[in-house]
């Protein structure tokens, strides 16, 4: 019988220690600020470094994973950037924008996004290419800022 009391004790102070998991509006509010502010500190960095900018926001991490366009799997965070360290020479600019931003913080550390954006790319031969892309995904908070924990892009059309 004491056995009982001290496991049901113990759970009930488990239970009761455990801190709420629903977010105040202000949180919310704050924590879509916070994101929106590192997609454009992100778009900013690959508009004045290039593609390689991009590993920066990502998780390095083996939690992460990728479903680039053109993919039917998820890639993890070696393969995406392999693939970015690839394919960022041949890039001489790029420049993408929001057209559409959502974001629903999960909680304190997990968000959820969907967005459009345009993006164009200038090759090294001085051609311009321009895609609008779908994207999705799970941002998560570390000590040095939000990153994209998973997720994928698309390619709506290409001009």
């Amino acid at each position: 019988m004491k056995r009982k009391l001290v496991i049901i004790c113990t759970i009930l102070t488990i239970i009761s220690c455990k801190q709420s998991t629903t977010l105040t509006e202000n949180e919310k509010a704050s924590i879509i600020i916070d994101i929106r502010m590192t997609f454009d500190e992100y778009y900013s960095d690959i508009r004045k470094s290039g593609l390689s900018a991009e590993l920066k926001y990502f998780d390095n991490t083996s939690d992460f994973f990728w479903v680039p366009p053109g993919y039917s799997n998820s890639i993890s965070y070696d393969s995406v950037a392999t693939i970015i360290k690839e394919n960022a020479p041949s890039s001489r600019s790029v420049d993408n924008s929001i057209d559409t931003l959502r974001i629903i913080p999960l909680s304190k550390e997990l968000a959820a996004y969907t967005g459009r954006l345009n993006s164009t790319m200038i090759d090294t031969s001085g051609k311009a290419i321009t895609f609008a892309l779908v994207e999705s995904g799970i941002l998560i908070k570390r000590p040095n800022g939000w990153k994209l924990l998973s997720g994928q892009t698309a390619v709506l059309n290409q001009k």
